[in-house]
């Protein structure tokens, strides 16, 4: 079962149907199978449309970025209007990824980054990163960031060290700048009063707000709607400041005035985990577990389903790492693709061991291809974990070069490149070691195992060569980079020695399978 990141850009048009209609089409196009579109809302009055989308972190990022480029085409901010006050600084103003399944919120941060690059270098438009992807500390806040708004960037963004963008050129255009992040999920909560009196619900809202040092993470504001009292509220983070817990305040709040919570709704998709959570503190079930709820049992027991673009001929496609690789995005790139080939050979390593460990025919030689079976499920597991690695240190590179140069500690930014060149170069020459480490485990299989087997242990081998191969060209080119020669010169001369013992080994492999015919 692949990740699942939820995306909910905002886009500023919402009086054009065509125009909206335009965007949505390219976002589903670019999404592909592994994609799905949640939910389209548009509030003519503040000339803002939200779409959600939900998908693999290649689908999701893919789609992201056709929204963002169709939305720079067919939006100029110049000409943009909306409700006094509605804060806007571009055509695309922001773009949240938010981890759902098997995705961390390490991930949705090195999404963020990929695509801000992306978006400033092919589109030319600034882009800003905010809440967990913010390189600084002052721009972890969305307001912080859109203060002034269009106009005030627009003025400010070529003079104001502050304004200078982390990604794109220091000048707006018609599409304005983009602001992309990772954060949580996001709550829109609004509770009903038994009153026509709006100001009993804006005194309720100054009284839950972190603004007002209440509750944190929660931004709340009074409102009349239909003749009927609102607190209006939303939720940074429903883990740390959970519904019930906001409830029960303005339950207590309300009470003061003499008032009471008629009801309450949540606008637009809800967590699964927000609704376990109240459950569980009304219902006082302090030990409930998550398979004791039917559908997390049923998810848990049934077969794994597979992405739609998985075919009965290729059954087994991770949709998310190629779409990544198709996507015309600088990471995931070689390093991944080349752990991805070393964790394939590892696998059918694996595959060998277990067709032979199961035949009497081989008894003589189960416990040492049961060693053979153990090592390479650890090297299979450190292979797939390097993908990702390999993705996230590439993000620290571009991370450490976007800091700017003319800083007051320059000392610090090269030292920040520099670690990260280093750890660029170290996630591909763990590659490297464990693939000649695999070629040497699938000498092993192609002598001693199935010999049924042989093409796929034959195969292993030269998988395991290609992970050499690719990641030996990854060290190599992050190693040019480091200011430490004598570490780089250490890594390069390890590569070749690797390259030397694969050579000897894959040609092992072939001539104990031409013997063995």
């Amino acid at each position: 079962m692949y990740p699942l990141i939820e995306c909910v850009p905002n886009f500023s048009e919402a009086r054009r149907p065509e125009v909206v209609e335009a965007i949505v089409a390219a976002i589903r196009q670019a999404g592909g199978r592994a994609f799905q579109l949640l939910n389209v809302g548009s509030d003519a009055d503040h000339n803002r449309t939200e779409v959600a989308f939900v998908g693999s972190p290649a689908s999701v990022e893919a789609a992201a970025f056709a929204g963002i480029a169709k939305a720079a085409e067919l939006i100029d901010l110049n000409q943009h209007a909306g409700a006094p006050g509605s804060p806007r600084i571009g055509a695309t103003d922001v773009v949240p990824f938010i981890p759902l399944r098997d995705a961390s919120m390490q991930d949705c941060i090195a999404l963020a980054r990929r695509l801000g690059e992306r978006v400033g270098r092919e589109l030319n438009i600034p882009v800003y990163l905010y809440e967990a992807a913010a390189t600084r500390p002052e721009r972890e806040s969305l307001e912080a960031i859109r203060r002034g708004q269009y106009e005030g960037l627009k003025a400010e963004i070529a003079t104001n060290p502050a304004r200078e963008p982390d990604f794109g050129p220091r000048q707006l255009g018609p599409a304005g700048a983009t602001v992309i992040g990772a954060r949580p999920s996001l709550l829109a909560y609004n509770i009903y009063l038994n009153t026509p009196d709006a100001s009993i619900a804006k005194k309720i809202a100054q009284a839950v707000r972190q603004s007002s040092g209440s509750l944190r993470l929660i931004k709340a504001q009074g409102l009349l709607v239909e003749g009927q009292a609102q607190v209006s509220l939303s939720l940074a983070n429903f883990a740390q400041t959970p519904l019930a817990r906001v409830l029960e305040f303005i339950r207590r709040e309300a009470a003061r005035y003499g008032v009471a919570v008629t009801r309450s709704e949540l606008m637009g998709l809800v967590p699964q985990a927000a609704l376990v959570d109240a459950a569980q503190w009304y219902l006082q079930l302090d030990n409930l577990e998550s398979d004791q709820i039917l559908e997390n049992s049923l998810n848990l027991a049934l077969p794994e389903e597979v992405p739609s673009e998985a075919t009965s001929e290729n059954p087994r496609s991770d949709l998310s790492l190629v779409d990544g690789l198709a996507a015309g995005t600088a990471a995931p790139g070689g390093g991944a693709a080349a752990a991805y080939a070393g964790a394939m050979a590892a696998a059918l390593v694996c595959m060998v061991a277990r067709l032979t460990i199961s035949h009497k025919k081989y008894a003589a030689v189960e416990a040492q291809l049961q060693s053979v079976l153990d090592t390479a499920e650890r090297l299979r597991a450190d292979m797939l974990a390097a993908v990702r690695d390999d993705a996230e240190a590439f993000g620290a590179v571009v991370a450490a070069l976007r800091q700017p140069k003319d800083s007051e500690e320059p000392a610090a930014r090269a030292d920040a490149v520099e670690a990260a060149y280093c750890r660029a170069a170290e996630v591909p020459l763990r590659t490297a070691r464990n693939a000649v480490v695999i070629l040497g485990l699938a000498s092993v299989v192609a002598e001693k195992g199935n010999v049924k087997a042989g093409p796929d242990a034959a195969t292993a081998g030269y998988l395991a060569r290609a992970a050499l191969s690719a990641s030996a060209a990854n060290v190599r080119a992050n190693a040019a980079a480091v200011r430490d020669r004598n570490t780089a010169t250490a890594w390069l001369k390890e590569v070749s020695g690797l390259e030397a013992r694969a050579g000897d080994a894959l040609a092992a492999i072939e001539r104990t399978l031409r013997e063995r015919k």
